[in-house]
């Protein structure tokens, strides 16, 4: 099971999954120098709803278990 909330930072969910850089590229999250933000910063920051970029990103790495 994957366990991250809004508060892990971009950085943390790249050092555990590094996978997920594609997605979160895509959503037009900053994976370099907004990495030590928080999920929900970070979502925020690109316009985007945390919850819904939480959901779908766990949606995806649950998927590749």
């Amino acid at each position: 099971m994957v366990e991250l909330t809004l508060k892990t930072t971009v950085n943390e969910i790249l050092q555990r999954h590094p996978e997920a850089v594609k997605l979160l590229n895509g959503m037009g999250i900053d994976t370099c120098c907004g990495g030590a933000d928080s999920l929900e910063e970070a979502a925020r920051q690109a316009g985007k709803e945390p919850e819904e970029v939480l959901k779908e990103l766990l949606a995806v790495l649950e998927g590749q278990g």
